[in-house]
């Protein structure tokens, strides 16, 4: 079926759009849900696996106690309700990559059920749009075991059509994973993509918070299918669904969302029927494209997996896991954004930089929340981003940084001797301490010596010393040039123009 996409402002306001969000988390267990296999990411093909993670006879599972774990805490921190008993099930379908042709999941009995997320949604950036929060709410969240990956060789694509051979790498197969299944998300109206967006944000920054992945999608340790269906009216019936597979990144979901309702759109203009399938999302195109048609849950053929026994948590151990559920990210952001007294505009700079946290771990050192913020969000940042690595990744520590800060704020570096500091620090150098020492960067405490420069520079400039005589202040600037480079920089600009203003009178 080929139609013309109907503009998505058009679509919004003919068609009343309903999300569904399913994300699959990987989690950063060292082992594999049911076996002792390693999880290591990018290892060469089929050396993270054994007889479990192969689906070889009389491999017996195990559960992962860490996972069981993770998937509790997640459910908690979702305002979810635990479970007092459930149990893993056999999902039952073909594909090369999963080596049993059965998933072990959960079905019936999830581990945590019934919860809700209230997300922030920013303004949009014309400002037309305001701001708001929209309470998703949590179906489930289950555990299950994720699949190997198949690799199509030799099309244009990537993808089976046109590939000349294909290949199977079981790594993956076994990884922990936490599927996490809203309800569905009504009232969203035209900020739909927005919604979408705000959820996974907020999902990430809350599963990072609690350190159970390290949900990088562009790995796919945080994966979104995204459903999506129109309907004519807030009140009618919700129409039939599309799943958008495995998008990996925040701007992707938005898109995929937007491409979805006016392609819906289209259909349901034509007259035509959506078809329930999976779609597959293009980053480089912005399209969609047909998968197959959507299994509904008895083509499955679920039965309970008789290798596992019922999961019963401790509900004393539960509530210790829920005593112990660090801030939750949003609170935490509110709280950092008033105690430093940072714009609107400055913190969500911060943020998006992704430097909250080494910020916070730099006050938390001895640094003042504008000298932390300086470092980090400019040097700092510029150095990231010319490496392409995160902040949290340079070889530098906050404490360092509030070392450097400190240095510079008791007149002991100047910002110029600080970066070259620096410098020494990230090339692995020692420590702030003995990279200044080595270099020799301390700022000239000795007033003679200054003073000594300074008359040098007085002496030689004559012509500049009568325009300061006659009421040019500005013209200060050059002689403080000449005596800085006289100290190779190692004098402070404020202390030299103290002295040049003693002198000249």
């Amino acid at each position: 079926m080929s139609v013309e996409l109907v503009d998505y402002d058009e679509a919004v306001a003919e068609f009343d759009p309903v999300l569904g969000l399913e994300v699959h988390v990987e989690l950063n267990t060292r082992t594999k849900m049911f076996s002792g296999a390693p999880t290591e990411f990018g290892a060469e093909p089929n050396t993270q696996v054994d007889p479990t993670s192969l689906g070889l006879p009389g491999a017996m599972p195990v559960l992962n106690a860490k996972a069981l774990e993770s998937a509790i805490r997640i459910g908690l921190a979702l305002n979810c309700q635990i479970a007092q008993s459930c149990r893993f099930a056999r999902k039952n379908y073909f594909y090369p990559d999963m080596p049993k042709n059965f998933q072990t999941s959960q079905y019936d009995e999830p581990i945590a059920f019934d919860g809700y997320l209230d997300v922030d949604v920013p303004a949009s950036e014309d400002g037309t749009k305001p701001a708001f929060t929209y309470r998703v709410l949590i179906e489930r969240a289950h555990m299950e075991e994720d699949t190997g990956k198949s690799l199509h060789v030799g099309g244009s694509t990537g993808r089976i059509h046109g590939a000349e051979f294909s290949l199977v790498d079981y790594n993956r197969a076994g990884i922990p994973l936490i599927e996490i299944v809203t309800r569905p998300l009504e009232g969203t109206g035209d900020r739909a993509p927005d919604v979408a967006r705000a959820y996974v944000a907020a999902l990430r920054d809350l599963l990072r918070a609690l350190d159970v992945s390290d949900v990088k999608m562009e790995q796919g340790s945080l994966r979104c299918d995204v459903n999506l269906s129109l309907r004519p009216t807030p009140t009618s019936k919700l129409g039939t669904r599309s799943e958008t597979k495995n998008v990996n990144s925040l701007r992707s979901v938005e898109r995929a969302v937007r491409y979805e309702v006016s392609r819906h759109a289209a259909i349901l203009r034509a007259g035509e029927k959506v078809v329930q399938e999976t779609r597959h999302w293009h980053e480089d195109t912005g399209l969609t494209t047909p998968g197959r048609e959507k299994s509904d849950a008895e083509d499955y053929r679920y039965f309970p997996e008789p290798d596992l026994v019922p999961i019963v948590p401790d509900r004393a151990w539960v509530e210790e896991l829920r005593a112990a559920l660090p801030e939750p990210p949003a609170q935490r952001r509110k709280r950092l954004h008033a105690e430093w007294g940072f714009s609107d505009l400055e913190f969500r700079d911060l943020v998006n930089a992704g430097a909250l946290d080494v910020v916070e771990a730099t006050v938390a050192a001895g640094a003042s929340p504008a000298a932390a913020r300086k470092w980090w969000s400019g040097e700092l940042a510029r150095r990231a981003n010319a490496d392409g690595v995160d902040l949290a990744d340079l070889p530098v520590r906050p404490a360092d940084v509030a070392e450097l800060a400190a240095l510079v704020e008791d007149g002991k570096l100047t910002d110029r001797l600080a970066r070259e500091a620096l410098d020494g620090v990230l090339a692995g150098e020692g420590s702030v301490a003995e990279v200044v020492e080595a270099r020799g960067l301390i700022v000239v405490q000795d007033d003679g010596a200054l003073a000594a420069a300074v008359d040098e520079v007085l002496a030689a400039n004559p012509d500049v010393v009568e325009k300061i005589r006659g009421g040019k202040a500005q013209a200060a600037g050059a002689l403080i040039g000449q005596v800085m480079k006289k100290m190779q920089g190692k004098a402070d600009a404020a202390r030299i123009r103290e002295l040049i203003a003693a002198r000249v009178g």
